[in-house]
């Protein structure tokens, strides 16, 4: 399919939502109560006070968003948005522009608005099953963590099979604010949206305008003729709407992407001795990149990187991906949605950026320690500290126990800095105190809650994909114990493969839990049951 042909020419699709839902009484408490309390300096009084004074105030805020949504107008007041200019990362230079995110700042009583709407196209959405399966963007039980996982399985399991993957990560330059009215409202339609939903996501797009405040100093606004509000509530899921049919693109080639929102990665298998392989890619990214320019978007070729993953490294020789006339070469690392990935997928320079960054924090965190209680150490612990080691640790089930030790070193030293513990002084029974899991436990705490999630319905089907119910030939015992089929060794040959990719891993832990822990009715029990089963198995066994 030409990308000329796809921006022009929305399918057929008929009518399917061509009105809002008007909202009751509780369902405005509910999204007041529930909103971030932003400040923008547009609001006429703080939207904390607007929060804390919801009951007096849902009647007046209900009118205002029916008439918007029976209208299909959004009031030209709420298309107003203040930019402050955020600093991408703490090591670019400040006095460039385009180190900085353009982040739109919006009155809270359009946000609320928003909510409302976001809430009835996320509806539709699953109804219709229309986003793409590989985008995981800002998507209910899909997250980074869940991309990174379905990603490095797939390569794992390429890599046990004797198979070389380039994979490309796309950079694109201010996606979100480059986006076409024009192109996003056809999409909008062809999806099956009409009568006053449209006409109301018309009215949220157009007439748009900003001004930039720099401390004191404020500009004139100014029009916005294209892109979708950074900061918005409907901007992410609208930019997925408009990026749907890349994927369909891409896998018409035979290569297989993952998604999340504007961050893009290709990832294409093949033998070893294969020689048009590359040629593959080539063409791949070549529609890619006339889709991107049919779409208003824009390549960086010389930000877009390529990880090599093979066993060896000299098998990607004369394997160099071309894009836009520029040769990308090949990495042995690169950061996929902030974790290190390398060509051996050992994660082993994830484990130390992890660990180097974490006993940083923690030796700021000790210079507080005088001045806070247990409570609040644990707090400001677990914030800056815990939270980076929990950070997509399903990767790290099975690590080799050489790289897990740099992080369990964190958390020992992270457990005697809230007991107050002698350095000396054993740290399993202060873990044990605090209810922490050890670091190779928490990361099967997190597969086997995907591994749930996955099965009972609110994970990505591309997780539930990798995994199966064991379905015996004959009647069995085990026939009623929900079960997960085990991929034999001849599918996992090599131990990385075994002990650390999703599909092999999650069946055999899923596998060894009791049948109550399995069979649990809800998430919250599911994790209760697992962290006490667990934590028999660290502690009391």
């Amino acid at each position: 399919m030409a990308a000329s042909e796809d921006v022009t020419r929305a399918p057929a699709c008929p009518i399917l939502m061509d009105s809002f839902q008007l909202v009751e009484l509780e369902d405005v408490d509910k999204v007041l109560g529930e909103a971030r309390a932003t400040t923008c300096i547009l609001d006429p009084c703080p939207s904390w006070m607007v929060r804390e004074a919801r009951g007096g105030l849902a009647e007046w805020v209900k009118v205002v968003v029916n008439a918007s949504l029976w209208e299909g107008i959004v009031p030209a007041s709420l298309k107003l948005a203040v930019i402050k200019p955020l600093l991408k990362k703490p090591s670019l230079d400040p006095t460039q522009l385009d180190s900085y995110r353009p982040i739109s700042n919006l009155p809270f009583l359009g946000k609320v608005l928003e909510r409302v709407v976001a809430a009835q196209l996320q509806t539709f959405l699953v109804d219709t099953d229309f986003l793409d399966p590989a985008q995981s963007g800002f998507r209910p039980g899909h997250g980074t963590e869940t991309a990174l996982v379905a990603l490095v399985n797939d390569l794992r399991r390429e890599l046990d099979r004797g198979s070389v993957s380039l994979l490309v990560l796309l950079d694109l330059s201010a996606a979100f604010d480059t986006v076409d009215h024009g192109i996003l409202l056809g999409r909008l339609a062809g999806m099956g949206l009409g009568g006053t939903v449209l006409q109301w996501l018309h009215s949220f797009l157009e007439g748009r305008s900003q001004m930039v405040l720099l401390g004191d100093a404020c500009s004139a606004p100014q029009p916005l003729s294209c892109g979708v509000p950074q900061g918005s509530v409907l901007s992410p899921m609208l930019f997925n709407i408009y990026m749907k049919p890349l994927g369909e693109i891409i896998r018409s080639f035979g290569v297989w992407c993952h998604l999340y929102a504007d961050d893009v990665q290709l990832c294409h298998s093949f033998p070893p001795v294969t020689k048009e392989a590359v040629q593959v890619l080539n063409q791949c990214l070549a529609a890619v990149s006339d889709w991107m320019r049919a779409n208003k978007l824009k390549l960086n070729p010389d930000k877009t990187e390529v990880l090599l993953v093979s066993r060896r490294a000299e098998q990607g020789i004369g394997l160099q991906p071309v894009l836009d006339g520029v040769a990308l070469p090949l990495k042995t690392q690169v950061r996929s949605l902030g974790v290190l990935l390398d060509s051996s997928l050992s994660l082993e320079p994830q484990v130390s950026a992890v660990a180097g960054r974490a006993f940083a924090q923690l030796r700021l965190v000790r210079q507080l320690r005088p001045f806070l209680g247990r409570s609040d150490l644990a707090t400001v612990v677990h914030a800056l500290v815990t939270a980076r080691l929990d950070y997509c640790n399903a990767l790290y089930v099975g690590l080799p126990l050489k790289t897990a030790r740099k992080l369990q070193l964190v958390q020992r030293a992270a457990a005697r800095l809230i007991t107050g513990a002698a350095y000396r002084e054993r740290t399993t029974p202060l873990l044990s105190q605090l209810h922490w899991l050890p670091i190779c436990y928490r990361a099967q705490f997190k597969v086997l809650v995907l591994t749930y999630k996955a099965l009972n319905g609110s994970g990505p089907i591309y997780l539930s994909e990798r995994i199966s119910s064991y379905e015996p030939t004959r009647t069995l015992r085990s026939s009623g114990e929900a079960l997960l089929s085990i991929p034999p060794a001849s599918q996992a040959r090599l131990v990385g493969t075994r002990d650390r990719a999703f599909s092999v891993v999650a069946p055999r832990l899923w596998n060894s839990l009791p049948s109550d822990i399995r069979q649990a009715p809800s998430l919250l029990g599911f994790r209760k049951k697992l962290k006490t089963w667990l934590c028999a198995q660290a502690f009391y066994e």
